[in-house]
């Protein structure tokens, strides 16, 4: 198993960012992704937020090991042609250690305050579909040609082309069963989705039914799962951590419990082999929902915890 550090862009610094990026490519972590947001989903909509695209470029920049990427790329903010053309450029600058992650977007509030159309679920879901041909067409074809509903190439170079071949690693992002994961299927070399060994498991057996309907290995998709930290010295330290969580991301006990791995090393140790046993080959840590002196629990993973899981 791999893993990855995924860094909010909301609320923090660039400094701030590059200081914990620059940590994961010395300390021996496998990627880190960014989010794509513009705003704060909050009501007051306050907040310091780094743009993903260029962010993401002077981290390729500032790095040398680790993969970089999205978690993920709303589709509904770029037009999927511009979006090729910077992950094109991102692949290039760092060598091709490119994830471009995309997924159809969500937040409603951020589209409302910039004027971005946010169209119907089934519409985004659509153009996610259509964007992902348009990337794959752009990055592997000398000039382009595309009519789908939504988008349109004709005779469309992209120059120069990405390092990774026959294209950067494309991930998928979200977990909806009857559209999304039909999605990832045909089109996605990654899969990624909030949610421990519960959610995984039982999504990770939907995508293997459209894998199959769509005539695909699914073992051709790397499956990563994005899970809270915590390491607790008892049950009620576990039981803070979840509450924490369904405060902050409005979810319920169930989902709480399933996506925070959370306790002493031996408990986070069974839960990940949990986790693995499920198909997922890579964790992401969200670094946002650590304490604000977050390197000793990232250190204390990575000797306590990541050594039992590697090769």
């Amino acid at each position: 198993m791999k893993f990855a550090l995924f860094t909010g862009m909301t609320g923090t610094t660039w400094d701030d960012v590059l200081t914990l990026w620059r940590y994961g490519d010395q300390a021996g972590w496998d990627a880190a992704c960014v989010t794509d947001h513009f705003m704060p989903n909050t009501a007051d909509r306050v907040g310091d937020t780094l743009e993903c695209w260029t962010a993401l470029a002077a981290l390729a920049a500032q790095t040398s090991r680790i993969r970089v990427g999205t978690i993920v790329s709303g589709n509904t903010y770029r037009h999927p042609a511009l979006l090729a053309k910077m992950a094109a450029n991102v692949d290039i600058i760092s060598r091709g250690r490119l994830i471009c992650g995309i997924g159809a977007g969500w937040q409603e509030n951020e589209h409302r305050a910039y004027g971005m159309d946010f169209f119907t679920t089934r519409e985004r879901l659509q153009r996610l579909d259509e964007a992902c041909r348009v990337l794959k067409a752009l990055w592997t074809e000398s000039r382009a040609n595309y009519k789908g509903r939504y988008y349109q190439l004709e005779d469309a170079p992209l120059m120069p082309k990405p390092v990774q071949r026959p294209y950067p690693e494309l991930m998928v992002g979200g977990g909806g069963e009857k559209v999304t994961l039909r999605i990832a299927a045909q089109h996605a070399d990654h899969w990624n989705v909030w949610g421990g060994p519960a959610t995984l498991t039982h999504k990770g057996r939907i995508l293997d039914e459209h894998c199959a309907k769509v005539g695909r290995d699914p073992k051709q998709i790397l499956r990563s799962a994005v899970m809270v930290l915590a390491f607790a010295d008892d049950q009620a330290g576990v039981e803070r951590a979840e509450q924490a969580y369904m405060k902050r991301m409005g979810a319920d006990a169930e989902k709480a419990r399933d996506t925070v791995l959370a306790g002493s090393p031996g408990q986070i140790r069974d839960k990940l082999a949990r986790l693995q046993g499920a198909g997922v080959g890579m964790l992401f840590i969200p670094t946002f929902l650590l304490p604000s002196d977050r390197r000793p629990t990232l250190d204390r993973f990575m000797s306590e915890i990541a050594p039992a899981f590697r090769a």
